[in-house]
């Protein structure tokens, strides 16, 4: 018969029944007592009143009976202190029982009481267990050390507990070298500043030498140890990786995993150019392949350090991007993860093939993750420049679908690509405008705002756009708001007679809204020419005082004066200052060459005297904030 029989009683008086039970003679009654009692305790009955006849069971040879008793004292000792003290006796003479089951029980529960009253009566008891001449009592007390440190930090230190695990690192069981690793570890870890594991070439060899032989939990362990150590040179690395390879090929994933973490370190002090460095290399594929086809939960971990993994080394898995595709019944969160990790391995060999399959998830049901797709296209396009031109044409058979969310993410992802290429895809744009009237999504709306004023001048009837999104102004979203307003003023710098009447328009509660708002308008309505020059100083300290460097830099020496390029039919960036041969170029955030003349800036009150005068723009030190705002409120 089945122990199920314990869960099933529901007597009144049955703690008295119990009671009586426990203090019977007959050993087998006892037992079954006890076991009601477990029982009771597991399904949440207070049994506690029952602690000082349980305690009196310990006294048995019955090796079931006293694993039942110690569990029930394992979770009453903490809300019985003072009768757990009864216990202690029963302990110290376990722990001297010529039975190593018994006395390993007895180190393995005294370390599960966490009663500061009697954790000193213990450590004699646990010091004797430590040098036990049985391995599985010295492994089990090994652990119990880590317990009681966590209980009383410093009575192990006082004792010396720690001097003898580090001992024990040398014993010549595997077992209880990976439990006191473990045990170091986890006393480490609560206190980093310890160096513990101060290991050196002779411990890290009777590591490895106890990793072919202890469970696998001990491996990881072991592994774990490994991956905190220092080579002094790249021989001494190239040794440890050749004997933690072979435990890539283990069942246990965590294995594997923890063996890739030490192989992944060691790599860095190898050579490149060493035979063996390209064989690792090989040898790290398969194990990690392998993990893929384990069960989803397990699969999710494996993406997620396969995923660092490729950060760091996307030479690793460069021939296995079919492993990452997915599959139709793969749960969302593998998806998307393979998702990720497959545009981190993607590259001009190998963008052909990832940009039919993306196209293929584009048509799939799951909304999230056809958004995921497309934006994955826009990705790969932006990584991969010699693949852009393949991306933005998958893009726009896409937007051909008429799919609204498609159509609305792919508007998205062509905005990021324009602004990665400008000059090359412009012909793309009367496809988007043709799609303005779908747009819903307040990023898709923003990002479309966005290509409008940038292209204005590429777009007749740009001005009549951008005044349709004015119509439901206060309706928008901030962001569209905030992306309008600066759109409206790009397209007043290039048309401003046809848009005068545009940025005049429009009022708002949004501090943020109207705080730009006021800095657009006091910039055109004091100097447009300015205002075109000072975009050219956006990310510098020009655009934080609204005056070019000349007006603040002292020396204006090799201070090159910039302006917005005049506008002829090719487009050019805002941001783009124009070369010495009237090439764009990417404006980088601070200029190069006013990094010697700010070293010597002066922070302090402005200078008096007549302002610097620019080449071509006579600014001098003019607010172009100052002055007039009260007329703006």
């Amino acid at each position: 018969m089945t122990d199920s029989k314990y869960f099933t009683t529901t007597k009144k008086g049955e703690i008295f029944e119990l009671k009586a039970e426990l203090n019977s003679d007959k050993k087998e009654k006892k037992k079954e007592a006890v076991k009601k009692v477990i029982a009771s305790m597991t399904v949440g009955k207070d049994v506690s009143a029952l602690f000082p006849d349980v305690v009196n069971c310990m006294q048995t040879d019955n090796l079931e009976l006293k694993k039942l008793v110690y569990l029930y004292l394992m979770n009453y000792a903490k809300s019985q202190p003072d009768m757990a003290i009864m216990a202690v006796n029963t302990f110290v003479k376990d722990c001297e029982d010529p039975n190593p089951l018994i006395r390993a029980l007895a180190v393995r529960t005294m370390g599960c009481i966490r009663v500061d009253k009697i954790t000193e009566y213990l450590c004699e008891p646990l010091r004797k267990c430590l040098k036990d001449e049985d391995p599985y009592v010295r492994k089990t007390a090994a652990v119990c050390v880590a317990k009681l440190h966590d209980i009383n930090a410093q009575l192990v230190e006082d004792q010396g507990f720690l001097d003898t695990l580090k001992d024990l690192i040398s014993d010549s069981n595997p077992m209880v070298v990976a439990n006191a690793v473990a045990a170091l570890s986890e006393i480490a870890e609560s206190h980093p500043s310890s160096n513990l594991l101060d290991l050196n070439p002779q411990s890290i060899n009777k590591l490895l030498t106890a990793l072919n032989e202890c469970t696998e939990w001990g491996q990881i362990f072991i592994l774990d140890c490994l991956a905190n150590y220092m080579p002094k040179d790249d021989r001494e690395a190239q040794s440890i990786c050749e004997r933690v390879t072979p435990r890539l090929s283990h069942a246990n994933s965590a294995v594997v995993l923890s063996a890739v973490k030490v192989l992944m370190k060691f790599m860095e002090m190898l050579s490149k150019d060493l035979d063996y460095y390209g064989t690792l290399l090989k040898k790290l594929a398969p194990p990690l392949v392998t993990l893929l086809s384990a069960e989803p939960e397990l699969q999710y971990v494996a993406l997620r350090n396969i995923n660092l993994i490729v950060q760091k080394r996307p030479e690793i898995l460069k021939h296995e991007m079919k492993v990452f595709f997915v599959k139709y019944n793969d749960p969302i969160y593998v998806k998307l993860e393979k998702l990720d990790i497959m545009i981190r391995l993607a590259s001009q060999a190998n963008i052909a093939q990832v940009l039919a399959e993306l196209k293929e998830y584009a048509t799939e049901v799951d909304v999230d993750f056809v958004r995921k797709a497309v934006r994955a296209i826009g990705r790969c396009a932006i990584k991969v420049e010699q693949s852009a031109e393949r991306c933005v044409s998958t893009l726009l058979d896409l937007i051909q679908t008429k799919v609204n969310y498609v159509v609305q993410e792919a508007i998205v992802v062509i905005k990021d690509i324009f602004r990665k290429y400008p000059n090359k895809y412009e012909s793309v744009i009367a496809t988007l405008c043709e799609n303005l009237d779908s747009l819903d999504e307040p990023e898709a709306r923003a990002a479309m705002i966005w290509i409008v004023g940038e292209y204005a001048e590429r777009i007749d009837n740009a001005d009549e756009l951008l005044e349709s999104f004015l119509e439901g102004f206060h309706d928008e979203s901030t962001q569209v708001q905030l992306q309008l307003l600066t759109a409206i003023v790009k397209l007043f710098l290039k048309k401003p007679t046809e848009t005068q009447g545009l940025v005049q328009q429009g009022d708002s509660d949004n501090p943020d809204l109207r705080d730009r708002g006021y800095i657009y308008w006091r910039l055109l309505s004091t100097d447009p020419v300015a205002a075109k020059e000072l975009i050219c100083y956006i990310g510098t300290l020009a655009s934080v005082y609204h005056k070019p460097p000349s007006a603040f830099v002292e020396g204006s020496r090799g201070v090159v004066h910039k302006s917005l390029p005049p506008r002829t039919g090719s487009w050019v960036s805002l941001a783009g200052p124009v070369g010495s041969a009237g090439a764009p170029q990417h404006l980088v955030a601070f200029p190069c060459h006013l990094l010697g003349a700010l070293r010597n800036l002066d922070l302090g009150p402005p200078v008096s005297g007549p302002p610097i005068a620019t080449s071509s723009v006579q600014m001098g030190a003019v607010d172009l904030l100052g002055g007039g705002l009260d007329s703006l409120v």
